[in-house]
């Protein structure tokens, strides 16, 4: 039947604060160089729904005025996203550990 295209690979998972409400917004966090002083913005990815549970864990985060849920999204849409807000994305593992930037 046409192309086989592997669905898993278009999707990624992040974390989302204040789900379903007018403040939502993708987590975020600024990755900083110690020796020249940059700050870059990014959001992190997972590839699996467990990788983002687990590093969840040791993200900081306010739980006490923020909700925050794993959800799905399609990785162009969050490139975009991410991209028209000046973050980049970052790939990571369980162990909160940066794999590797993604692009378009």
């Amino acid at each position: 039947m046409g192309t086989d295209i592997d669905i898993k690979k278009e999707w990624v998972y992040v974390v989302v604060q204040d789900p379903e409400t007018a403040s939502e917004e993708l987590m975020g966090f600024v990755l900083s160089s110690n020796s020249n002083g940059i700050q870059q913005p990014f959001i992190p990815a997972f590839e699996t729904k467990e990788e983002a549970q687990q590093c969840f864990l040791l993200m900081p985060k306010d739980l006490m005025k923020k909700k925050y849920e794993i959800q799905a999204i399609i990785k162009d849409d969050l490139l975009y996203h991410a991209k028209t807000n000046g973050y980049k994305v970052f790939m990571m593992d369980e162990k909160s550990h940066l794999k590797k930037e993604i692009t378009f």
